[in-house]
């Protein structure tokens, strides 16, 4: 079930609601858990189990684990953990990608390949994985205390509106809210939770449907049979729907928890405004990027290194490791690896050079770089990459495609819209968008834009079949 489908937007959702705010203050966390299972059981119901069990087992070994005064029954209990999380996300989602490349090596040298049954993914293991994990290593670290109800640590980890795709909400910055949010289950934040909604429904459905249909069509084809232009066309429409798909979803997830009194990490800040690919992984996928910094980054010495060696090869390691959290093929290799040199680079002397051009030029070669790299995120033939690359800067192709005038509407909003907060009008436009309380005219204009928007939405819906989730797959 997908907060785009019609399931959700029209049964799903106001059913959900209308229980959660007619129950007394003690059951509100029981019908959260029970519809978060629900919700996760409609997409994948042979998966329900594992997260069950998983939980189930989580939340005995931390409880063990804080309670022990041994240090080395403490790190057992941590590694024990952490190893099952990790293994189960391995198992799943990268067991068919190494036996495929094992056999790669085998037939090369004249063996028999293994015969393999490959492994459906569950849903949103990526996510809930690395919750688990902070989980445990926010109580071995002594951030926050356990949570004291096993109820209470499987709704923080199924809870159904981060649950698919983020945000990745750290144990420590939702803790107290899963215990009581009776202050935040105010009118106001309904209100603006249900804004926040149908706007990150109106930026997947409205924005990123209508680009990527074109981007579908044209990456998912023969690169060679491209011109230049029409190869840009497409990369450029993926390239805004990655984004509007995204961020639109994680919109979503933050309007739902705050309609129900959670506030959880905002995920985007306008990355393609960003003039360095440092910026950018500090604005694109913020839940993401700031677990990596600490859970594995910091870990791993981070800054504090004795040579540029290491923390080079630290900035890399947390950036491969990033590429391959997004899937198991080398394109998700190859784009961590590209994102990685760029940030090393920027650390010897890009960095220097992007103060010197000024803004404008900064932001435009970053947005050039990061463009460049969805090419090897999209597409995950590298035989394919190149040829498309090669396309890109084909200059004797410059036949220029015919696309219908519905796709450039929504093109050029979606270029608006990425771009929107460049000046500083735009970004203080932006912040008191999203972050200043609604007076009552506030209300009526944000409630009459809103249910507009939501009536286009699910026109649109209803007569498109093109409604996909990037995000989903991972």
């Amino acid at each position: 079930m997908v907060f785009s489908s019609i399931t959700f937007l029209i049964y799903f959702l106001p059913a959900f609601l209308a229980l959660y705010y007619s129950v007394p203050k003690k059951f509100k966390n029981i019908v959260l858990l029970l519809s978060s299972v629900f919700f996760y059981s409609w997409g994948a119901p042979k998966f329900i189990f594992v997260i069950l069990g998983t939980t189930f087992i989580d939340f005995h070994l931390v409880k063990w684990m804080a309670a022990s005064t041994e240090k080395r029954k403490k790190t057992a209990l941590l590694a024990t953990s952490v190893g099952i999380n990790l293994g189960l996300l391995l198992y799943f989602k990268y067991s068919n990608f190494f036996v495929e490349n094992l056999n790669v090596v085998l037939e090369l040298a004249g063996i028999q390949a293994i015969h393999w049954t490959k492994l459906i993914l569950p849903i949103g293991i990526s996510f809930y994985t690395f919750e688990s994990i902070t989980y445990t290593v926010d109580v071995f670290r002594g951030v926050h205390k356990p949570l004291q109800k096993f109820w209470n640590y499987q709704l923080y980890i199924i809870l159904f509106p981060k649950l698919i795709a983020g945000p990745i909400v750290r144990y420590h910055d939702i803790a107290d809210q899963i215990e009581d949010r009776t202050n935040s289950e105010t009118l106001d934040n309904f209100l603006s939770g249900l804004y926040r909604f149908i706007i990150g429904l109106s930026k997947k459905v409205l924005i990123a449907n209508s680009v990527g249909l074109i981007a579908d069509h044209t990456i998912d084809g023969n690169p060679i049979h491209l011109s230049m232009p029409h190869a840009w066309i497409g990369i450029l429409a993926y390239t805004f729907q990655i984004y509007f798909d995204f961020a639109g979803y994680s919109d979503m997830a933050i309007g739902i928890c705050k309609m129900v009194g959670f506030k959880i990490p905002e995920n985007f800040n306008s990355p393609y405004t960003s003039r360095s690919i440092t910026e950018f992984w500090r604005r694109w996928h913020i839940s993401l990027g700031k677990w990596m910094k600490n859970y594995l980054y910091i870990p791993l010495g981070g800054n504090r290194t004795d040579s540029k060696i290491k923390l080079y090869r630290n900035l890399w390691l947390v950036f491969i490791f990033s590429g391959l959290w997004h899937g198991a093929s080398w394109g998700f290799i190859l784009w961590g690896l590209y994102h990685g040199l760029f940030i090393v680079l920027e650390r010897s002397f890009l960095s220097s050079f992007y103060q010197k051009i000024g803004r404008l030029p900064a932001t435009v070669i970053t947005f050039f770089i990061v463009t460049i790299g969805w090419v090897f995120f999209r597409i995950e033939d590298a035989q394919k990459v190149g040829v498309y690359l090669s396309r890109m800067f084909d200059f004797n192709h410059l036949e220029i495609p015919y696309l219908e005038s519905n796709f450039w509407f929504f093109f050029v909003c979606a270029v608006v819209f990425s771009f929107f907060s460049f000046s500083k009008i735009g970004e203080r436009m932006q912040l008191r968008f999203y972050n200043t309380t609604t007076s009552a005219r506030g209300h009526v204009l944000m409630f009459a834009l809103c249910m507009t928007l939501l009536f286009l939405c699910i026109s649109s819906i209803t007569s498109s079949n093109f409604n996909p989730f990037i995000y989903f797959r991972f």
